[in-house]
Parts: structure tokens; C-alpha cells; sequence
């Protein structure tokens, strides 16, 4: 049996996620809010994203989900396709004890992941950079807001943002 896939991702008000595999901004907020929400868990990601964190983050599991045939990385869960990450995930969450998997990026990874999720942990910062890395596209109407909190700029982050919770309505007609 597969894990819930949670979503976990910060985006700008252009859409944007990164540029030249780096992150935009400085948020020290959002960045407790995602250990936060990744502690304890399998986490899924592209390869591009495991580079660009370097290494395993302390207690998490990490599956890196790659087309690489000679990607290793000691600490690392490797998977070749979604059905496998999802599966070698899943397995991890039962075994932590986890409720859910969090799915970390990048856009690749989430356009994946988009069908198939529960909840979608966003950040929505406010600027619009130029960047190469953009949040796909989906219907917001499938999800509903379950909280929302807004953040001024500040010492520890470099822009205003928003913490938004949405959770997937129920299919097939029913919520």
C-alpha cells in the first residue's frame, strides 16, 4: 500500500521555483517550515534537487528519483522511475513510522507528483525573479485551502510570503 504524497514547495508569484538549480531567496521561515514538515519522513526528489541540497538531510530518508544509471550516493535511495520512488517511499514511511511522503521538487518531480497527491504545502513568495525552474501548472478548484498565514519580510527572510495549506477535495464527486 502507497504512503499519502504530500507537496512541499515554495514558489514565487511568477510561478518560479529556481534558477540554475539554486533557490531564489533567503527565507529562514520557510526553510524551519520545511524541516518541519520533511522530519521523520521519506522525501522524494529529482536529482537536479539532491544536488542542489549536496547531501542526505539528517533525519529524513532520501529517494532520488533519476534517469543516471550511475548515480549512487552512500545514504541514498535511488529509483528510476515514479512508480518505483513511490513504492521505495512508501516502504520507507511504513518502516519510520511515517504518515505521509513528502514530495520536495523539482519541477519535473512535482508535475509527477500533481495527480496523485493529498495535500500541497506552498509557499507562495512574494517577488518574481527570473529563473528556469517553474511549479507546474494544476486546477486549484481540486484542492481547498485549509489554513493560510501571511509573513512580512524581515531580518530572516528577504520577502514578504504566505503559508498556504491546501488539501485535495474528495474525487469522484463526493466533499
Amino acid at each position: 500500500m502507497t504512503s499519502p504524497l504530500d507537496i512541499v514547495v515554495a514558489v514565487a508569484d511568477n510561478g518560479v521555483i529556481g534558477r540554475d538549480n539554486q533557490l531564489l531567496w533567503r527565507l529562514k521561515t520557510d526553510l524551519r517550515r520545511f524541516r518541519e514538515l520533511t522530519m521523520a519522513k521519506p522525501m522524494i526528489m529529482g536529482r537536479k534537487t539532491f544536488d542542489s541540497i549536496g547531501k542526505p538531510l539528517p533525519g529524513r530518508e532520501t529517494v532520488v528519483l533519476t534517469r543516471d544509471p550511475a548515480f549512487t550516493v552512500e545514504g541514498v535511495h535511488v529509483a528510476r522511475s515514479w512508480d518505483e520512488a513511490v513504492e521505495k517511499a512508501s516502504a520507507l514511511a511504513q518502516k519510520m513510522g511515517a504518515d505521509r511522503v513528502a514530495v520536495v521538487g523539482g519541477s519535473e518531480i512535482y508535475a509527477l507528483a500533481l495527480p496523485h497527491v493529498r495535500a500541497i504545502y506552498l509557499t507562495e513568495v512574494h517577488t518574481s525573479p527570473e529563473g528556469d525552474a517553474v511549479f507546474p501548472s494544476y486546477d486549484r478548484a481540486d484542492f481547498r485551502e485549509v489554513a493560510r498565514s501571511e509573513h512580512p519580510k524581515g531580518a530572516d527572510d528577504e520577502h514578504a510570503f504566505t503559508f498556504i495549506d491546501l488539501e485535495r477535495r474528495a474525487r469522484n464527486g463526493q466533499g
